[in-house]
């Protein structure tokens, strides 16, 4: 407690600021109950609800408050006011469910976040924004004053509280807190209590008398031009035709707009009708006598009376253009109103479909990116001018429900069905108009009845997969590829207490079935539970790299099985042997461990496998071994191939990578994630690595593969192309994901080149299988709810897109004496000027200055690939190439359409966003 003096024989208490403390001398969360309006629950709201244990009030200044789901994202922060009584409570009211139970007491502060009724996580903390996402045990962490993680939460405080359900509460023993969520929290009945220490919501009023209707007015008026309404609290009569019908999934309303509205007088002429006598059909024309509200960003008007009129009021017209919605501002002028884009919209997340049911859209034909995938993180303004980008494309897409399907796991998914995947990249048509509105804290697009099923009838979404149902073409003799393999372990967390090996929580399916470890230790599996759990797991992954047709595969994240008491490659092992049984013996082989390796190892690591038909190798392979960069990473491993056949092949070394996550560790303040000195160091300790390997063997040829966990224009990857090394997929194929994170697309995997590797590349191409598809086709997922989705395609096997890259490293078998090339063929050597028209490879090249460099080893270069001649419906155009420099006005074809350039441009994707190209048409 602080004192502060007003004066002689004066002074007055102020709160003292809040403080992790185990032992019971600080603020504590006391109850989280997620259950709230859902079948059987006691309380219509979610609620989190404090406890101060001290005999001095506690000042909740400065202080969060969030939500994050068991093993996803943040559900919402709320910045925390007021102060805690000694020994009292504090309630925070969170989201309505479907309406059962009744009304809590009245809370103290009001948030936002749809807790589950099952598994999450509450955590208070020090500041705002978002606490750090870290997994496991967190007590004790920086700023963190509490935190209970329930169910089968990914963190929590020692161990995760029991799972709760529609009508249970996680509650503090005796205000308890010795950090250990389990022992200090109990599943029990809910008791919220506020500051006034009231348990109960207020008794249902009497019945009154009819209301009267008043004298109409605009809805526009009731809407008005602010965050608030103007008439918030007064009672109205309104008309308008209704357009959305939610007495079913949980709304508990209608929506209505007045067909001759205003539509730029900046207010919104429509408006949510909320409660049990909110009823009417779509299509009527009525009149509404009721209070408004605002709810959680929403205008609305709970009914004394609705009248259906008998004269109607008209037809309303949809809004079809996104122009004027790119701002808040510009979206609330138009809350609640019908629409219906004839423009084209693509899927950008769709994380949590399986949960609720939404999915990010972005305006336009591609996907929002990573601001640190496509600007420098050091250039705020360059930052900045992305995020407001995404911002003014974004808004996501809701199915009219507020289901939790976490919680409600025998309720078949919305949207998402086997044969409807809604993959990131999809394109959206809008067969129906939809209403846009502010729920969740966020701007949804709702269709006008709640979604069953695939909802075709409003909206169906473009076959992202066909097109990927294998790599394109690479070229080349042989390829190379890099796979994050998802937590490949085939000792199971169910082997792994039985052998003794130590205690395992792990995740169940609707019937209660393990399905995958949730804790198990820091060197304990991580991946399957069960034997038939990793089956459904492997079959996937061995039919993505059977299909993607590459010659080496460097694999990241599978386990290292020395920490089991196995032979160390006991794992790439069994994902060969499991390989040869799908495609014959012999088929693959592994690269063996070398004889020395680090001493303090992560339980997952880094290996090679291969088919031996096509390359061979050279040497032993090599893994760096205790450099303090890599303490908490995975060492790099690096190997030397040949080609199998032909003599004078090209020889070329290979390092796979698996570089410190972004989850845990410092945040240097550069919007690069956790951990970024930590990368940067280990692309530093990389290539000191490599350059060593190269020059013992004499093999100059070098490529860098794997997970770096660093989008392509942060620190770590500059790093590397600051040495010299080239970033092949930016390089030569665009710079496509392999990674979506938030509901923007990155590449966190790369494959790069030094110059002497770069002359054997033939093509690159990023096999888009996993990071786009929605998690719940994965084996993680497996029967948690009643809609089916797993199969054993290569579509989600990982939750990382593979890289392949094709190479011409054959040398011919048998020399013969050379015949005279072409005159127009590209000779090494040859001194070329601007102008000079060659072929190689069978593409044709102009330069654009003197040159003696070879064709299409860079985008940048001297020389600029020739697209073939193409008939379109917009007129005759050429392949768009990535060399080829535009200037405006030129036609080019690219992936079916045909798109026309605005201004300068080179090596820019004709999709990309905001960017030099407009697209005219199919081709």
């Amino acid at each position: 407690m602080s004192v502060v003096a007003l004066g002689a024989g004066a002074f007055v208490l102020v709160p003292a600021a809040a403080q992790a403390a185990p032992d019971g001398s600080g603020l504590v969360i006391s109850e989280v109950y997620g259950g709230g309006g859902n079948s059987g629950a006691p309380f219509q709201n979610d609620f989190v609800e404090l406890y101060n244990p001290t005999d001095a009030p506690i000042d909740l200044a400065g202080l969060s408050l969030e939500y994050k789901s068991a093993a996803g994202g943040s559900g919402g922060s709320l910045t925390l006011s007021g102060s805690v009584a000694p020994s009292g409570y504090f309630l925070v009211q969170m989201a309505a469910g479907n309406g059962a139970g009744v009304p809590l007491p009245a809370a103290d502060q009001v948030g936002t976040a749809n807790m589950s009724a099952s598994n999450g996580r509450v955590y208070l903390f020090e500041g705002s924004g978002q606490f750090p996402a870290t997994e496991g045990d967190i007590a004790g962490a920086e700023g963190l004053v509490d935190m209970v993680g329930f169910g089968t939460a990914a963190s929590f405080e020692g161990s995760a509280a029991p799972a709760l359900s529609n009508s249970t509460s996680a509650a503090r023993t005796d205000a308890a807190d010795t950090d250990v969520n389990s022992a200090d929290l109990a599943a029990g009945a809910p008791t919220p209590t506020n500051s006034k220490g009231e348990t109960s919501g207020s008794a249902p009023e009497e019945p009154t008398e009819p209301v009267e209707p008043g004298e109409p007015v605009a809805i526009s008026a009731v809407q008005g031009t602010g965050s608030v309404s103007p008439l918030n609290g007064k009672v109205v009569t309104v008309r308008g035709v209704v357009t959305a019908d939610y007495r079913e999934g949980g709304f508990n309303g209608f929506t209505m707009q007045a067909p001759a509205g205003d539509p730029d007088d900046g207010a919104s002429d429509a408006i949510f009708i909320y409660g049990n006598s909110a009823r009417a059909e779509i299509g009527q024309s009525v009149e509404v006598t009721g209070t408004v509200s605002e709810y959680q960003g929403i205008t609305e008007i709970t009914p004394d009376l609705v009248t259906v009129l008998d004269e109607s009021l008209g037809e309303v017209t949809p809004i079809t253009s996104w122009a004027g919605l790119e701002t808040h501002e510009g979206k609330l002028a138009h809350q609640s109103e019908l629409v219906q884009f004839d423009e084209p919209f693509t899927v950008t997340d769709n994380y949590d479909a399986n949960f609720y049911g939404s999915f990010g859209l972005a305006r336009g034909e591609s996907t929002l990116r990573q601001p640190t995938e496509v600007a420098d993180p050091h250039d705020a303004a360059a930052i900045a001018a992305v995020k407001d980008a995404n911002a003014a494309a974004f808004v996501m897409l809701d199915d009219g429900r507020s289901t939790n399907f976490n919680s409600n796991k025998d309720v078949p998914l919305s949207y998402l069905t086997p044969d409807n995947p809604v993959s990131v990249g999809a394109s959206v048509t809008f067969n129906k108009p939809f209403v846009l509105d502010y729920r969740y804290n966020a701007w949804q697009l709702e269709p006008t009845q709640p979604i069953s099923g695939a909802g075709a009838e409003h909206v169906t979404f473009g076959d992202v997969r066909a097109e990927n149902a294998a790599p394109r073409e690479v070229g080349g003799d042989i390829s190379i590829a890099t796979f994050n393999v998802l937590n490949y372990f085939p000792t199971t967390a169910e082997e792994y207490e039985a052998a003794g090996l130590g205690s395992c929580s792990v995740y169940v399916d609707r019937s209660g079935e393990p399905v995958s470890a949730n804790d198990c230790g820091s060197t304990g599996p991580r991946g399957a539970a069960t034997v038939e759990s990793f089956e459904r797991q492997e079959v996937k992954i061995v039919n993505a790299i059977s299909t993607s047709g590459a010659s080496i595969v460097a694999l990241e994240e599978i386990e290292n099985s020395v920490h089991f008491e196995k032979d160390r490659d006991f794992a790439v092992a069994t994902l060969v042997d499991a390989l040869n049984e799908a495609e014959g013996d012999g088929a693959w082989a592994y690269v063996a461990s070398p004889e020395s390796v680090p001493s303090d190892e992560d339980v997952i690591r880094n290996a090679f496998i291969y088919r031996p038909a096509d390359v061979t190798l050279v040497g032993e392979s090599r893994i760096l071994v205790d450099d303090p960069a890599f303490g908490n990473a995975r060492e790099p491993l690096v190997q030397a191939f040949a080609p199998a056949d032909g003599e004078g092949g090209e020889t070329f070394l290979v390092a796979t990578n698996h570089f410190k996550s972004k989850g845990s560790g410092t945040d240097d303040g550069t919007g690069q994630g956790n951990a970024n000195p930590d990368r940067v160091a280990q692309s530093e300790a990389l290539l000191g690595f490599v350059d060593e390997v190269s020059a013992e063997t004499g093999i100059d040829s070098v490529f860098l593969a794997g997970d770096f966990n660093a989008y392509t224009a942060e620190d770590p990857i500059r790093v590397l192309t600051d040495a010299g090394y080239a970033d092949l997929n930016v390089e030569l194929n665009g710079g496509e994901p392999t990674y979506n994170y938030d509901g923007l697309d990155g590449s966190l995997d790369h494959i790069l080149a030094n110059a002497d590797a770069l002359e054997l590349v033939t093509g690159v191409d990023v096999w888009q299988i996993n990071g786009q598809e929605q998690v719940g086709f994965e084996y993680s997922r497996y029967n948690y709810n009643s809609t089916l989705l797993y199969d054993e395609s290569v579509f989600r096997a990982s939750d990382h897109n593979p890289i392949v890259v094709g190479l011409d490293v054959v040398g011919d078998e048998t020399p013969t004496e050379p015949e005279p090339e072409p005159a127009v063929e590209w000779q090494r050597g040859e001194v070329y000027d601007e102008g000079d028209v060659v072929t190689y490879h069978g593409a044709t090249f102009v330069a654009q200055w003197w040159t003696t460099d070879k064709p299409g080893t860079s985008p940048w270069g001297s020389w600029m690939e020739q697209g073939a001649s193409v008939a379109c419906e917009a007129g005759q155009a050429t392949e768009w190439t990535a060399s080829q420099v535009y200037t405006g006005g030129e036609l080019v074809a690219y992936k079916g359409d045909v798109y026309e350039a605005q201004w300068w441009s080179r090596n820019e994707v004709p999709k990309k966003p905001h960017g030099a190209w407009t697209k005219l048409g199919s081709c």
